[in-house]
């Protein structure tokens, strides 16, 4: 029985870079020796453990065998005598299937390290294929490393086009593709996700509202991730530069959760309106619809993505301007309206009016 430190932990060790987990894989061993060294098993669809005292996951040796569709479509077979070596050819990259063992020592099978020093991300084996996640995966890790050089090996991005071309992508969850998604586009370099899965071939199924891709699609979200934004945001970054439908429709395919689907919606409603440098009377129903009242954080955010579309495609847009009116209007006090003895509808418009008056003041400074 031998355990062994595996996968990213590995990579980010030799990458010089700070590791956030560790996995472990475990040889030689059966179920029945993990739980008599008090591990607690936590894998339902193949045999994971927790350690008794670090909690790491330590999985036990294994191989996978396609039999079905989709990201679940898996046979897994554990057992002491499944090898390092096999169970590290069953992964992504190979930079993430190398090993180092309790000595110290790296095992790596399939060259990781020299493509650690070429700055390539590449497929282990054809198995790569199996799996359709895998395309986002090797396109979120070309977002991560992006900064210090790793670029796809032209034939890992012929196989992610192959792979494409079959559909199979369709075949994965929202869920799962969400993941990827969010990791992805809340790394430093967030924008390259996109562009690596459209060279892949791979937007089509989940992202066919940024095709046409080019880079200027992407833009305000590269501006975004510089200013290490929120992950709402972030994605409104994208949507902002869509019709509403279409915004509507992404967010509903990838599932999003009600903040992001909120912003981006929004984002894709609001921004081109606020761009335009609207009139007193436009802003202030653009405020009403955004509830901007009630929500003067939400707003703020809309405001901040309409600043980075407004950036990346250099448009001089009066934004000191429209979040100080939004302030001062949100400043108007209803209570003096009901002491000047408005009731009843007579409320609301003279809250409207008022509102109205300070948006024609600011606007006109």
């Amino acid at each position: 029985m031998k355990t062994y430190l595996v996968g990213g932990a590995v990579r980010d060790e030799l990458l010089n870079r700070p590791v956030t987990e560790k996995d472990w894989v475990v040889t030689g061993a059966t179920e029945q020796m993990m739980l008599e060294r008090g591990f607690t098993r936590v894998g339902k669809d193949f045999p994971v453990f927790l350690h008794p005292q670090t909690k790491d996951e330590h999985a036990l040796a294994r191989l996978e065998r396609k039999t079905g569709k989709g990201y679940t479509g898996f046979v897994c077979e554990a057992g002491p005598e499944v090898t390092l070596e096999e169970d590290l050819q069953r992964r992504d990259l190979t930079i993430n299937a190398m090993a180092k063992d309790s000595n110290g020592q790296i095992i790596d099978p399939y060259q990781g390290q020299q493509d650690l020093a070429d700055r390539t991300l590449r497929h282990v084996s054809a198995a790569f294929s199996e799996d359709p996640l895998r395309i986002f995966r090797v396109a979120r890790f070309a977002a991560r490393y992006h900064l210090v050089g790793f670029t796809v090996a032209p034939e890992t991005e012929q196989l992610m086009q192959q792979m494409a071309a079959t559909g199979m992508l369709s075949e994965l969850t929202a869920e799962r593709v969400w993941q990827e998604t969010r990791r992805a586009v809340m790394e430093d370099q967030g924008s390259v996700f996109f562009g690596v899965l459209n060279s892949a071939h791979s937007l089509n199924d989940w992202f066919p509202e940024l095709t046409p891709f080019t880079p200027e699609r992407v833009k305000p979200l590269k501006l975004a991730c510089k200013d290490n934004a929120e992950l709402p945001t972030r994605m409104a970054c994208l949507t902002g530069l869509m019709s509403p439908d279409e915004a509507s429709a992404l967010v509903k395919r990838l599932k999003c959760p009600n903040p992001v689907s909120e912003l981006a919606e929004l984002a894709a409603h609001y921004c081109p309106a606020l761009l335009s440098s609207p009139d007193p009377r436009q802003l202030l129903d653009i405020f009403n619809r955004c509830d901007a009242w009630r929500r003067p954080d939400r707003f703020n955010l809309l405001h901040q993505v309409t600043g980075y579309i407004g950036k990346a495609q250099l448009i001089n847009w009066p934004a000191a301007i429209i979040l100080q009116a939004h302030q001062h209007a949100s400043a108007v006090d209803v209570q003096q309206i009901i002491a000047a003895g408005h009731k009843g509808a007579q409320i609301k418009m003279a809250l409207e009016n008022a509102r109205l008056q300070v948006i024609e003041k600011i606007l006109s400074n």
